[in-house]
């Protein structure tokens, strides 16, 4: 059995799969709210009591998030493959791009799980810290777009725009769906450096940040969509073993 035919079949699997659950998870965030409401114009006050009321909720949001985050990484390393035998070396990089990003990414939503609940708490009780507790909430506003949290999070989607630089010209292939995938994360990775550019020259404000480049963001539920039909096309079985194969 050819290892490269059976690894490309479990990558396409993968890549198949990983956008199933981006897709699912992307719903389920429309039903657990990530911040406390108002998000960027909410009182300090207000977001540590909302915290507290509902740090349940708030876990288990970006609990979801890491699963979304995860998901997109690996339709994305099934899209690197998908270039590997059109122009090897840019496969590789935008591979490494992904994992990078991947850092990027893991490092804020763990502090959400983790940490921001534990701050929340300890200020909201008086507990032993809560002097210390109290700035290092600020700092890691997840509503901000200048927190030290939220820094993480625009650093993992640029991330992705080098990515789809990367990845658009020699992904652009015979099928439709290549075709759009390819055409959308190439968009996606032009829009995000010209938000990116106007934004250091102070054309976009603070608060339209968010929507600005989250909005640029909503491409990828297409580039998401449209490699479920590529990654279905490769996704052919490959051939049982036999007693000639290689052991």
């Amino acid at each position: 059995m050819s290892a490269t035919v059976t690894l490309g079949y479990q990558v396409n699997r993968l890549g198949f799969w990983s956008a199933v659950v981006a897709i699912a998870s992307g719903v389920v965030s429309f039903f657990i709210p990530l911040d406390v409401p108002g998000g960027y114009t909410a009182e300090h006050a207000d977001r540590v009591a909302w915290l507290s009321a509902n740090s349940g909720t708030f876990i288990l949001g970006w609990i979801n998030q890491i699963i979304a985050m995860l998901s997109i990484s690996g339709v994305f390393f099934g899209m690197a493959w998908q270039i590997a035998t059109r122009n090897p070396l840019r496969a590789v990089i935008a591979a490494m791009v992904v994992l990078i990003s991947v850092v990027a990414f893991i490092v804020p939503k763990f502090i959400a799980v983790w940490t921001i609940p534990l701050l929340a708490e300890t200020i909201s009780t008086g507990a032993v810290g809560a002097e210390l507790a109290d700035p290092l909430l600020r700092l890691l506003n997840v509503s901000i777009p200048f927190s030290l949290y939220t820094s993480f999070d625009y650093l993992g989607f640029w991330l992705y725009a080098v990515f789809g630089l990367l990845v658009a010209g020699p992904l652009y292939g015979e099928n439709a769906s290549a075709k759009i995938a390819a055409v959308t994360i190439g968009l996606f990775g032009l829009v995000y450096h010209g938000l990116l550019a106007a934004l250091l020259l102070g054309a976009i404000t603070p608060p339209d940040i968010e929507s600005s480049f989250l909005g640029a963001s909503g491409l990828l539920l297409i580039v998401v969509v449209a490699m479920i039909v590529t990654f279905r096309r490769g996704m052919v079985a490959p051939p049982p073993a036999t007693s000639n194969d290689p052991q």
